[in-house]
């Protein structure tokens, strides 16, 4: 497992360049998944240092991989941050609790925040 290598599950595509080159800049490897299922078998094969994974998603939602990602052993230890566009308390919870290790909802935080965030659990 790479210290540098994040995984980005995100089905938008401008969200999804954005955030791979601001995590590049800020000298990580971006790997990219552009669903759920995607997302987990890459986990699985590249064991990177922490996973952002959104939602809402096709083929696979994020809660959905996240349930599969924590039961994975494989995947278990790998952590999880979401980012969404979900706001609502209920979602909030539901990834807490799935094991997410934290919960950004894409609107309110800066891509510069979701990067330090990355930092912070990742040491």
């Amino acid at each position: 497992m790479s210290k540098n290598t994040i995984l980005l599950v995100e089905d938008d595509e401008m969200l999804h360049s954005m955030y791979t080159q601001k995590f590049t800049k800020e000298g990580y490897t971006v790997l990219s998944a552009f669903n759920g299922s995607e997302g987990i078998q890459m986990a699985e094969e590249h064991q990177p240092a922490i996973i952002l994974l959104d939602i809402i998603m096709p083929k696979m939602d994020g809660f959905v991989a996240l349930k599969k990602l924590k039961k994975n052993d494989a995947t278990k230890e790998i952590p999880v941050i979401l980012l969404t566009n979900l706001g609502q308390e209920e979602d909030i919870r539901k990834g807490k609790e799935l094991g997410a290790a934290d919960y950004f909802i894409k609107a309110n935080h800066t891509p510069q925040e979701v990067v330090d965030k990355v930092k912070q659990v990742i040491g």
